[in-house]
């Protein structure tokens, strides 16, 4: 099921952490925690954000000692803007039953 400018809520996930710190290198492993999305779901998503120019990859330049290279991920100038613009749709209700449902669970903490 996709929701936001066509984004499913696994890929909106992953953007909305992305965004948190655009312009710093994030590793897969600290993505899947922070998203609990599996590593299957999480990679791909990651493959197609940087297939679409949303999102650069690179390898760690200098791991720690014993450790193997982490790839690493961000937004690009582009991404970001598309995130923004997609978090922000996400987070508005775009029909009248769901804004009403969204106020009423918000007012008198009923669930949609």
């Amino acid at each position: 099921m996709t929701s936001a400018l066509g984004f499913s809520a696994q890929t909106l996930s992953v953007l909305a952490v992305l965004c948190d710190q655009p312009s710093q290198w994030q590793y897969g492993y600290a993505l899947a925690k922070q998203t609990a999305l599996k590593s299957g779901t999480l990679y791909a998503i990651l493959i197609r954000l940087a297939d679409r120019g949303m999102a650069e990859a690179c390898w760690q330049d200098e791991p720690g000692s014993g450790r193997p290279r982490r790839h690493l991920y961000r937004l690009t100038a582009a991404g970001l803007a598309s995130a923004s613009v997609a978090l922000g749709s996400a987070a508005r209700p775009t029909t009248t039953k769901a804004r009403t449902a969204a106020v009423r669970g918000a007012v008198v903490g009923v669930a949609p």
